[in-house]
């Protein structure tokens, strides 16, 4: 297939997108999938409606118990699905982007454990509300990865010594998430246990009314740095000799995957691999050569709706929490990858 490409801007300007067809064609598969998937998981339960049903119930017409089912209870979770695995995706490309590793993702280099760190504070020493504890986790993600940076700085982010103290620290806030637990009421600790476990039961649109809002604008503040984050990953000295501040950029665009993971792992709980994984199956598809972030996010999307999918569905009668099945496929896809990047070496 011959590539083809689009330009929008100049490429002096913030945007400067070239699309292969290739590429254009892999996110239009990529979104149709995701349409073919949210119809099912709309359609698809204990009590199964028709294709013509749904579609009723979302324009308000229909039996109303067709309209509470789909409106109140699945859309929602459909929703957040698509958009936390979107702003998961995005946060993986931007982390294994600006420090050129494909083991750089927020779960990897303990911000997820932050967030969960965070939330149980919340739970167990102040037994707080959703809310509470949706605002703890967005903090806690929030100061492990200021910590994590501030203990890899040597005169600048080097991507393997952000990687090993990332892990380091993931391995400490491990440690001191199970002592609260341990130390916690049964209450509190089948709470954080719950929490933890990484969940979309009982999502709502008010519970997920702040990353409805948040997830999208981070994400197109990350598309109008792309070209920065393309530049950077051809070296610092390349990005800083085309006139871009590589360590600043590097800073915002980390700042905008924090928050991205931040705001999903305050939702929904710490859902795994899919920041590790999302972006680098992204990057086979379509053979870029720069990380394809809007790519990224709608595998990332796919990914994590598939997943809620296979969670409710796969075991009759019995729902798992999400997370359980992406660190079930993201634990294979990661062996596969330590294998593939040690032959490489």
């Amino acid at each position: 297939m011959h590539s083809r490409t689009l330009l929008i801007g100049r490429a002096s300007g913030w945007i400067n997108l070239r699309l292969s067809a290739r590429v254009l064609w892999v996110n239009v598969a990529l979104l149709l999938l995701a349409t073919v998937l949210a119809l099912f998981a709309l359609c698809y339960g204990t009590l199964r409606i028709s294709p013509g049903q749904v579609w009723q119930a979302l324009l308000g017409d229909g039996p109303a118990g067709f309209q509470t089912v789909v409106n109140q209870w699945r859309a929602p979770r459909v929703v957040m699905a698509l958009v936390l695995g979107a702003g998961l995706g995005v946060s993986g490309a931007i982390f294994q982007s600006a420090i050129r590793n494909p083991l750089g993702s927020p779960d990897v280099v303990g911000f997820n454990a932050g967030a969960f760190t965070g939330a149980l504070i919340v739970i167990i020493l102040l037994n707080g509300s959703y809310y509470q504890i949706a605002g703890g986790a967005l903090l806690g993600g929030i100061a492990a990865a200021a910590l994590v940076y501030l203990l890899a700085w040597r005169q600048g982010i080097v991507g393997f010594r952000l990687i090993i103290v990332g892990i380091g620290i993931g391995a400490v806030l491990s440690a001191l998430n199970s002592w609260l637990i341990i130390s916690a009421s049964l209450e509190s600790a089948m709470s954080a246990a719950l929490w933890g476990a990484g969940s979309l039961n009982g999502i709502t649109w008010s519970k997920g009314q702040p990353a409805l809002v948040l997830v999208p604008l981070t994400i197109i503040a990350t598309l109008l740095l792309g070209r920065r984050l393309q530049l950077m990953e051809m070296g610092d000295d390349s990005a800083r000799a085309l006139g871009i501040n590589a360590e600043s950029s590097r800073l915002w665009l980390m700042l905008g995957g924090i928050i991205l993971t931040a705001v999903a792992t305050a939702t929904a709980g710490p859902i795994a691999f899919i920041a590790l994984a999302a972006p680098q199956i992204a990057r086979r598809m379509t053979a870029a050569n720069a990380m394809p972030l809007f790519s990224a996010a709608t595998t990332g999307a796919v990914l994590l709706l598939l997943a809620d999918v296979i969670a409710q569905h796969a075991f009759n009668g019995i729902q798992l929490p999400v997370g359980a099945v992406t660190v079930s496929i993201g634990g294979l896809y990661l062996i596969w990858l330590l294998i593939r990047e040690s032959r490489r070496s």
